[in-house]
Formats: C-alpha cells, structure tokens, sequence
C-alpha cells in the first residue's frame, strides 16, 4: 500500500510563499506520477500539479503556473511545491497524490493515492 503525508500547510499573507512536502511510502513500483490537488471550502477538488518521477517533467493548472513549482527526489518518496505570490484564491486543503505506473501526469484521474491534506490559509 501507498501511504501519503503531507506538510507545511500555514496561514500566510497574500503575497507571500510556503512549500509544502509530501513523504511518500509503502509499495511503489515502475515509474509513475506524483501530483498536488487542492479543495477551496464549496468547490471541488482540482488538480494543481503534477510530476513525472522518471524524467522530472512537471506540469500545472493554469492557476498555479508561473508561481508554484513542484518538485520530486527518491523516485517520489519526497514531493514539494513551492507556492509564491499567494492570493486568498489559494485558500484550500491541499493533497498530495500519487498515480500508478504508466500514468499520464497532467490528468486528474491518473491519480490513485491520497494523502490527509494540509490547510493553506491566504489573508
């Protein structure tokens, strides 16, 4: 089984930056993604960013392009995502993710593992 932790969640000001982490463990096998969601109270879930562990390719929704970046060591035992110039939009508990081999990383249900989530506040 795969078990994911996330870290790092805080209230911040807008404007200003945290990176969460996400310590994955447990059985991992082949190559596969590792990805951030995010869930703002009354909206759905949505996918922020994802990485591929065999090459590091990231990619990103259109909102956390150019001020988040996400990141990945250990073949995805640890993935974080640097969070910039945030705005109260990016109130949400975020999750951190992780797919099955051959997955495509860019798509929200290529993900199959969760973790708790971790509240990131914007005021």
């Amino acid at each position: 089984d795969v078990q994911l932790v996330e870290s790092g969640g805080d209230s911040v000001q807008a404007g200003g930056s945290l990176r969460l982490s996400c310590a994955a463990s447990g059985y991992f096998q082949g190559i596969y993604c590792m990805g951030w969601f995010r869930q703002a109270p009354g909206k759905e879930r949505e996918w922020v960013a994802g990485i591929y562990t065999g090459d590091n390719q990231a990619y990103y929704a259109d909102s956390a392009a150019g001020r988040f970046y996400i990141s990945q060591t250990n073949a995805g035992r640890t993935t974080s995502m640097t969070m910039r110039m945030l705005a109260p939009e990016d109130t949400a508990i975020y999750y951190c993710a992780a797919s099955d081999p051959g997955a495509y990383c860019d798509r929200s249900g290529s993900y199959a593992y969760w973790g708790q989530g971790t509240q990131v506040t914007v005021s």
